[in-house]
């Protein structure tokens, strides 16, 4: 169930905590409807349609971070919580949570038993629900995100991070070149790998070259949260899912704490243990 820790961390003037109550996570089921909805074209249905706002069974059992603006000039959209305006969003799923709960939500997308199986001395942790306003997707906000994230990884000492992440649009085509980029330059070895589940698969290995020139034009069309994480050292599962609702094209990230690049511990901290 949520688990409350002292997670906090500034960059600029923005704060990053983990949300504390029902109604902050409402806040951030508010933020992810206008921005997955209103903003990307993604489906509403039922209870999300009537009340505007994202949710789905994870949510009472997840960690939610928040990235606040407490400066910002609020205007009358602005989804203020007592220290400022919500302009960013993650949910967290610790394994030994998802398991008492009918498992992750990645589930639905991705045949990821099999690489728990593997490791049974290892935890997980589910990073889903990204969300960040327009104006603050940018790398600070970016690694803001991922400072918080870490710290939850060494409070709760988490061995190996995965979760969906998107790419715009439900069209494979469109998304070639950073998909064929993904499936050649971030496959996981076999020990990490994961297969999107065989009715949801999409290939990623769309083109039959791609030189450098092309990776370098990938690399600049991938999200800024994708390009995160492979900085950071991330594999990306075999196949892509395309999500109707969401209006997105998904891939499995998989990263285990061994093998994130050393130089980021000096910006984010050493591992736990």
């Amino acid at each position: 169930m949520p688990h409350r820790t002292d997670i906090r961390a500034e960059r600029g003037n923005l704060i990053l905590r983990q949300a504390s109550g029902a109604s902050e996570i409402e806040a951030c089921q508010r933020l992810r409807y206008r921005v997955f909805y209103e903003e990307l074209g993604a489906t509403a249905q039922g209870d999300s349609a009537e009340r505007h706002i994202d949710s789905d069974r994870f949510d009472a059992i997840c960690d939610h971070l928040v990235v606040i603006q407490p400066s910002a000039a609020q205007g009358p959209e602005a989804i203020v919580l007592d220290d400022g305006e919500l302009v960013g969003t993650y949910r967290l799923l610790r394994q030994d949570v998802a398991e008492a709960h009918g498992g992750f939500y990645s589930e639905s997308e991705f045949d990821i038993r099999p690489l728990i199986r593997a490791h049974p001395q290892l935890r997980f942790l589910e990073l889903g629900r990204s969300c960040v306003l327009k104006p603050f997707r940018t790398k600070p906000v970016v690694e803001l995100l991922w400072q918080g994230i870490w710290d939850y990884v060494r409070a709760h000492d988490m061995h190996v991070m995965l979760g969906c992440a998107s790419l715009e649009g439900t069209d494979p085509e469109e998304h070639a070149l950073a998909l064929t980029f993904l499936a050649r330059h971030a496959a996981a070895p076999e020990e990490w790998r994961v297969r999107a589940l065989p009715q949801r698969y999409t290939e990623m290995n769309r083109l039959a070259a791609v030189d450098e020139l092309d990776q370098r034009h990938a690399l600049k069309d991938l999200p800024p949260l994708i390009k995160g994480y492979l900085r950071l050292g991330c594999y990306i599962g075999e196949g892509a899912v395309v999500d109707e609702q969401f209006n997105t094209i998904d891939v499995l990230i998989v990263l285990p704490v061994s093998a994130i690049n050393a130089r980021y511990f000096a910006r984010f901290g050493q591992p736990s243990g």
